[in-house]
């Protein structure tokens, strides 16, 4: 019978392990971001301020970030800004506490984690992205960026070379324009001066006609004088 008992409580504690072990009460040492990933470069999801109370849900074992929850949002937290109780005291949440205060080893996913709590985020549109890790995001953005910048230097240079086109197309309608005037201007001056030379040579030619015969003096018994 006391066996049955013994075998009966060791389940019962079984049962409830999980159930502890699901969350252990911390406190934020500072203003610190509550971030969409274990890493300063994930995006800001919070800002959890100083001596503010977060429930841990969890801690990786590689790196000392933690998963925790603030007023019903979720997200990490490196554990250099957290403390919980331990033995009645304050101490900082590394991973040789984690055993002590019932913080269970968990690992991050970010299409897991993400698709639970993110999809209402503007980053989360990238997620595909993200998922490679926030060096790689980086990294990509940081092509994409460089790809930009090229694409617009491009786009000025041709923006520079059309308006070089432009202006010379303009210089060149310009000085054909001034020609064309100077040619205009010449045939006139040349058509002036025929006119000129024409009217002068009519009027010569007035001059040259022979006197009417009655245009000169009769002189008496000059049979013609009477015609």
């Amino acid at each position: 019978m006391k066996n049955l008992f013994v075998k009966i409580a060791a389940a019962g504690v079984l049962m409830l392990a999980p159930a502890i072990a699901q969350a252990a009460e911390g406190y934020s040492t500072a203003n610190v971001n509550m971030r969409a990933g274990p890493s300063t470069r994930y995006p800001a999801v919070a800002v959890i301020p100083a001596g503010s109370s977060v429930e841990i849900r969890g801690c990786l074992s590689d790196v000392n970030w933690c998963d925790v929850e603030f007023y019903g949002g979720r997200g990490w937290v490196s554990g250099q800004y957290v403390q919980a109780l331990y033995q009645q005291r304050r101490v900082y949440v590394g991973p040789q506490y984690y055993r002590p205060l019932g913080i269970p080893m968990i690992r991050f996913s970010v299409d897991n984690y993400w698709d639970r709590y993110y999809r209402n985020r503007d980053f989360y549109r990238e997620r595909d992205r993200w998922s490679r890790g926030p060096d790689y995001y980086y990294r990509d953005r940081d092509n994409r960026d460089r790809d930009r910048d090229r694409d617009n230097r491009d786009r000025d240079r041709n923006w520079r070379e059309r308006d070089r086109d432009r202006d010379g197309r303009d210089r060149d309608r310009d000085w054909r324009d001034d020609n064309q005037r100077g040619d205009r201007q010449r045939g006139d001056r040349q058509r002036g001066d025929l006119q000129r030379g024409d009217r002068q040579g009519d009027d010569r030619r007035g001059d040259d006609r022979r006197p009417d015969r009655r245009d000169f003096d009769c002189r008496p018994g000059d049979p013609s004088c009477d015609e």
